[in-house]
């Protein structure tokens, strides 16, 4: 890692601050300085006429560093948003050059620049909203100003993350490029210098809506049904309404108290809670994070019942190829028209496209020998919790796998060690123990064994980020960890309930 967060580069008459922070350049304080340090540096400068804001190749800024929550940090200065309005107050040209992941306060100050350059498959998004917070240095201010009321309120609602492709008929960007982001900002900014191009302040801008207060209304009834008593989706529609209805200044200020009342809330800190526990599954003992992980493009599934299914159409969502294994014919088809179904009714919802549902079960490959996962990268198991049964598949498996296939069982709760020892390749088994449905639950338990090999480890919790799914490590014992800790639950309502017989 760089022992300074920020880089300066001088490009003729353009400089280059290149955010380096390595892994997503979160807006901590050191670089937060580092920013504005450079920033007054190219300020100072005569032989400066513009400067570009730039991030690494994964990432402008995956926004604030949530370790800074709640500690003196967040509010030590320079915060974010005095960085933004030195940003906004430049007398010379700004231009964010926008590639990778640019979420939260990395957006925000993004759109502190006079302009953006943007390659189009970056990936925005202000994901506060999931928790419990709404953007806070002038995100539901600034961001309506460019694309209108009504998408800002869906950007910001939902906290999703969009393609910067998608706003190519917006204020938003100046320049969409499939090329190197740098070079196109810098050469944008050097336009804007021979050009005399007016500084577009996005504060400066109105928020033109004719339909704004019916909507505004209709977005409150909306998010009021569907938030669950949650309370920062509504405030995130009555922050972006402001820009419509107030003075920004005044806007501005509403929106800093109501991001402060919702840090406080209980809501909020129960969900940065969860965000952290989810982080902290993620860091492994003897497992660096840099551990080489192995590359996964087809996957096998042996059984089509419930749970084989469920994991099948995790796979298959994922873009995976899958090949999925019975024994007996029935059974397989059976399992075949239950995904088949199970597509068509998400299709019927609107949550996938007929192209889509079409596109998933071609990539599904149907089998009745264990032949057809001879090309598998990752075979898993997801037969009834039998040990004997299981060692039989195992056995199998061994002998059709290609060497450095990983082979992995779904149980809930037996020994992957003696599963392992059916094999040659015990550093090549692991536990991936599902939830059902497997494709609705998010909690995948990686059970290690103790032959289990790191980097096998490591590509299935990198499996699981790809799934979507947060990924907890289990040790090898009797019911794992979800299963130990529903029968402390059965246990405590058996007790409750006799003792009221």
């Amino acid at each position: 890692m760089s022992t300074c967060p920020t880089r300066y580069e001088l490009q003729d008459s353009i400089a280059v601050v290149v955010l380096d922070s390595p892994p997503v350049n979160a807006l901590g304080l050191a670089l937060r300085t580092g920013i504005l340090d450079a920033f007054d540096r190219a300020m100072r400068d005569p032989v400066v006429a513009a400067v570009v804001i730039a991030g690494s190749r994964n990432a402008f800024s995956a926004g604030a560093d949530v370790n800074e929550f709640g500690t003196a940090l967040s509010t030590t200065e320079p915060r974010l948003a005095i960085l933004i309005e030195a940003i906004e107050d430049a007398p010379k040209p700004v231009v964010a050059a926008v590639t990778g992941i640019c979420m939260g306060g990395g957006l925000e100050l993004a759109l502190a620049a006079h302009f953006r350059v943007a390659r189009r498959e970056a990936r925005l998004a202000m994901p506060e909203v999931k928790l419990g917070l709404l953007p806070g240095a002038g995100g539901t201010q600034r961001l309506p100003r460019l694309v209108g009321l009504e998408a800002a309120i869906n950007f910001v609602v939902s906290g999703a993350s969009v393609l910067a492709g998608e706003f190519a008929d917006t204020l938003l960007f100046d320049e969409l490029t499939d090329g190197d982001v740098i070079a196109a900002a810098v050469a944008f900014a050097g336009r804007a210098v021979t050009e005399h191009m007016p500084l577009r302040r996005v504060r400066d801008l109105k928020v033109h809506d004719p339909h704004g207060e019916p909507y505004l209304q209709f977005a409150r009834n909306s998010v009021v049904a569907s938030s669950k008593g949650f309370p920062a989706p509504l405030k995130c529609v009555e922050a972006v309404g402001w820009s419509f209805s107030k003075p920004f200044e005044e806007a501005l200020r509403l929106e800093r108290e109501a991001f402060l009342a919702l840090m406080a809330s209980p809501e909020s800190r129960a969900l940065r809670y969860a965000r952290a526990a989810e982080h902290q599954a993620a860091k492994i003992n003897g497992v660096p994070p840099d551990t080489a992980t192995r590359d996964l493009q087809q996957v096998g599934v042996v059984g089509a019942g419930t749970m084989g299914r469920g994991i099948a159409i995790s796979f298959l969502n994922a873009g995976f190829r899958v090949a999925i294994v019975e024994t007996d014919e029935q059974a397989l088809d059976r399992g075949l028209q239950a995904i088949r179904a199970i597509y068509e009714q998400s299709e019927k919802k609107g949550r996938i496209t007929a192209a889509q549902a079409a596109e998933r079960m071609a990539r599904l490959v149907p089998g009745l020998r264990y032949g057809a996962l001879a090309d598998a990268d990752l075979v898993v198991e997801a037969v009834y919790e039998n040990m004997d049964v299981k060692a039989q598949v195992f056995r199998a498996l061994d002998e059709v796998c290609k060497p450095g296939a990983i082979l992995a069982s779904n149980t809930s709760y037996m020994d992957i060690d003696r599963i392992a020892a059916n094999t040659g390749r015990a550093g090549g088994v692991v536990g991936l123990h599902f939830f059902s449905p497997a494709n609705v639950m998010r909690l995948v338990e990686v059970v290690r064994g103790k032959n289990t090999a790191v980097d096998v480890l490591a590509t299935c919790m990198a499996l699981a980020r790809t799934l979507g799914k947060v990924a907890v490590v289990s040790g090898v014992c009797d019911g794992f960890i979800g299963n130990r800790m529903l029968a402390r639950y059965r246990a405590a309502v058996a007790s409750r309930h006799m003792g009221r017989v």
